[in-house]
């Protein structure tokens, strides 16, 4: 019988803080850190596209660089309120993430299944959108690797995994907020306008004010992801009351 969700979760987290830790104070731990900022680059492009789609638009192609920059070309996109809300998808798009990552990891049984979804988004957007060879051979490793943890390894493994990925995305919201707040930015693809910015053409306003906004709902986003993981920490009351129980030998 599989442990209690709540002893599950709580080894998952305690784990992934760990690792996190270790990542920023272990020297060359931000060196091993690198994939997963080019994780968070995917996303954010996958957020572009994806709400290009929601919105009615096409998502035509992706680049990921190894200078951990991207660039995703979308169409469609017409009117001002479109545009603003394409560009701001993908500035969300990690914090969503995080936080579908978070309610899906209380569970080992719902993590393997968000892993093995992601391993197969990455086959797809390797076949229908990525268009350079460094994202493909990225997307492509992230694909196996998460495919082969959903697959085999043991449910517990499989949480920590995607407990640490939503830990990681929702750390990238202010390890690189600066972007939040730039007016350009500078991609393997050349300089082009941020996504603050081209909120800011879309909708008018200043471009900080647009990414202070996408940065606080980030954050309030990935608190609710949190706030839903750390319900799971608690054993339920029906279990609770069991464990409390003492058979008295007559």
């Amino acid at each position: 019988m599989d442990a209690q969700p709540h002893r599950t979760a709580r080894y998952a987290l305690i784990a992934s803080l760990i690792i996190t830790v270790a990542l920023y104070v272990v020297p060359g731990g931000r060196v091993i850190a690198y994939p997963l900022v080019l994780l968070s680059t995917f996303v954010h492009e996958l957020g572009h596209g994806l709400t290009a789609l929601g919105l009615g638009g096409t998502f035509k192609s992706l680049q990921i660089f190894a200078d951990a920059s991207g660039v995703a070309v979308h169409g469609g996109s017409n009117s001002p309120l479109t545009q603003g809300l394409v560009a701001a998808g993908g500035l969300v798009g990690p914090a969503i993430v995080s936080a579908l990552a978070f309610w899906t990891g209380r569970r080992p049984l719902t993590a393997r299944i968000a892993l093995l979804l992601a391993a197969a988004a990455c086959l797809v957007c390797i076949v229908l959108l990525i268009r350079n060879a460094f994202g493909i051979a990225f997307v492509a490793v992230l694909g196996v690797a998460l495919g082969y943890v959903a697959v085999r390894t043991k449910g517990a493994t499989a949480q920590v995994v995607l407990v640490l990925l939503a830990i990681q995305m929702g750390l990238s919201v202010l390890s690189r907020g600066d972007y939040l707040f730039a007016q350009v930015a500078r991609t393997g693809a050349g300089v082009i306008p941020s996504d603050s910015e081209q909120i800011a053409r879309a909708l008018g306003g200043p471009y900080w004010f647009w990414g202070g906004a996408c940065g606080l709902f980030s954050v309030l986003v990935v608190l609710v992801g949190v706030w839903g993981f750390i319900r799971t920490l608690k054993p339920a009351r029906g279990s609770a009351k069991l464990s409390q129980r003492v058979s008295i030998p007559s």
